[in-house]
């Protein structure tokens, strides 16, 4: 049999990938997967290769967040692997679609711990953390088994999958025209799910006798593509809307039935709460008072039927898919039979109307140095001018104020620690939004959270992405310690010049102190469209100890005193 009548599993790899339309790859090099990306790369799948492999994972992971597409990360066996097992823990709490692609050690040698190069039960490690886990042992099986991987990764409730990829399986060869026969074609691997018409109906007869209905949205609402049939539902029925930190812009944050500023008084007081697309985690206090009304009737919409009661009881569950749901109950409602109440908005309206003005005397004024309130100003109405621009953002308190400041417009253009608050996805995020929506990104980053991925700065670099990085320096992680003392366990370097790292790769930086120098440097580098970073010196006093949860954060008694 001649070379030209074979394939191998590297061919099958890629073939596979582009049969499926997948165009881009983001990873580390290395054994065993470095012909392996050559090849991608020559036969026209785009691949953005990083520092280290959380980034790559973080990067593929939102990047199947913004197409519903499962982004690729490849990563070498053991520790490249394990690197990259954060970033797919992370996009399995936070259900992005995303398959991580290891190649692993020889599995006669790992089997019998015989001591192979990088040696480790890479699928067994996986579990865990992964919605799904196979592992590929023979070529004919490449097309299967990345078929499953990518249904897996989208269907029902989107999450992390891995693949494992043995050395041997890569370089084996196949006859080639049994190797095409072997492909898979995904045919529909998302399909809808509408809900069940009683579901509704209950759903419907609850929030029609509610006096004080309250919607919740979530990231799961923003992923599905729903903000159409969504607005149509609150706008037809008065309804006050709460989104979730990356549910923001499905509704743009000026709307009128927005109850954002009085996030607090419409969750307690709620006698009906809608959550779609949003589980009653930390991040809603588990449903439970005293933030919430112990009273409160639930609606839930979620595709997974194992979120419902899962903190408390749910009185009308609705399974399905959002976007199919909410044009169901579009459909399913009678005008007027959800009933718009004017004493409730009008009583949400005060409350907005006294924290908006609050926030409006801390954004007003102009301290010198900067701290988090009067930077996120500066940078507020820097973007304003850019509704197009996607938003990263990290850290402890500049996550928390930057929140609570940047207005979105725009669905799915908000990109955050999510779910678990992991710190270190700025880079990574970045890096993925920028590569798969060609649009310019700017990420608002805590001096602490930056470092966790800061080399990346090198990759923004050398693929030149329009990413902006503005890092809110105070000298540590929450706030800085006094000159003259040693550094505290959350102290960093004091008046790190991290305009510099992006000038040594040939980016452009920016040294900022006050708000109209950061104004000025957020307007001008977005405007060139190249890698920037800008340094923005905020009172190393600034801040508190982990932001806004600082009950998870327990203190001893003599530190309490």
């Amino acid at each position: 049999m001649s070379d030209a009548e074979l394939t191998d599993g590297f061919h099958l790899v890629v073939d596979a990938l582009q049969l499926n339309g997948i165009d881009t790859i983001f990873g580390v090099a290395g054994i065993p997967i470095t012909d392996l990306l050559r090849l991608a790369q020559a036969k026209g799948i785009r691949y953005f290769g990083f520092r280290h492999e959380q980034s790559a994972g973080n990067a593929a992971a939102i990047a199947g967040f913004l197409t519903q597409k499962p982004g690729i990360c490849m990563t070498v066996s053991a520790p490249g692997f394990l690197n990259g097992m954060v970033a797919l823990a992370n996009a399995t709490t936070n259900c992005f679609p995303m398959i991580l692609v290891s190649g692993s050690s020889d599995r006669a040698i790992v089997d019998l711990e015989q001591g192979d190069y990088e040696e480790l039960d890479q699928l067994s490690a996986a579990r865990p953390y992964a919605k799904a886990a196979y592992r590929i042992n023979r070529p004919q099986d490449i097309g299967t088994g990345i078929a499953r991987a990518i249904r897996a990764a989208v269907s029902g409730r989107p999450g992390g999958v891995y693949l494992d990829l043995t050395a041997e399986v890569l370089g084996s060869a196949l006859n080639a025209e049994a190797g095409r026969k072997s492909l898979v074609k995904v045919v529909d691997p998302a399909p809808s799910a509408p809900p069940a018409p009683e579901a509704l109906a209950r759903a419907i007869a609850l929030l029609a006798n509610a006096e004080r209905p309250l919607a919740i949205l979530g990231k799961g609402a923003a992923y599905a593509r729903a903000e159409a049939e969504i607005r149509a539902f609150l706008e037809a029925t008065g309804m006050p809307f709460l989104p979730m930190s990356m549910a923001k812009g499905l509704l743009p944050d000026d709307h009128p039935q927005s109850a954002a500023a009085a996030r607090s008084y419409a969750i307690g007081n709620a006698d009906v709460v809608l959550l779609a697309g949003a589980r009653l985690n930390w991040l809603l206090s588990h449903g439970r008072p005293p933030l919430w009304n112990e009273n409160a009737r639930l609606v839930q919409v979620d595709i997974s039927p194992t979120e419902i009661d899962s903190n408390r009881a749910i009185a009308a569950p609705v399974v399905g898919d959002i976007k199919s749901t909410f044009a169901a109950l579009n459909a399913a409602m009678r005008p007027g039979q959800i009933r718009r109440q004017a004493a409730w908005m009008d009583e949400i309206g005060k409350r907005k109307q006294q924290n908006i003005e609050r926030m409006a005397a801390r954004l007003n004024a102009d301290p010198s140095p900067m701290n988090f309130s009067s930077a996120l100003r500066a940078v507020r109405n820097a973007l304003a001018a850019h509704p197009d621009v996607y938003i990263v953002n990290e850290g402890a308190n500049t996550l928390d104020f930057g929140r609570n400041i940047i207005d979105m417009n725009l669905p799915r253009h908000r990109l955050d620690s999510g779910t678990w608050g992991v710190m270190g996805i700025g880079m990574g995020y970045a890096i993925g939004a920028a590569a798969v929506t060609g649009k310019p990104v700017v990420a608002i980053e805590g001096d602490s959270a930056f470092g966790f991925s800061g080399m990346e700065v090198e990759t923004i670099c050398r693929y030149e992405l329009p990413v902006t990085t503005i890092i809110f320096n105070n000298n540590g992680v929450y706030r800085g310690d006094p000159a003259g003392r040693p550094y505290s366990p959350t102290g960093l370097l004091r008046d790190a010049r991290y305009d510099r790292i992006i000038e040594a790769f040939g980016g452009k930086g920016y040294h900022v102190t006050d708000t109209p120098g950061l104004g000025g440097a957020l307007a001008e580098a977005i405007a060139s469209g190249k890698p920037a970073l800008i340094n923005a010196v905020i009172d190393p006093t600034a801040g508190t100890e982990s932001g806004h949860i600082q009950n998870l954060n327990p203190r001893s008694a003599a530190q309490a005193r």
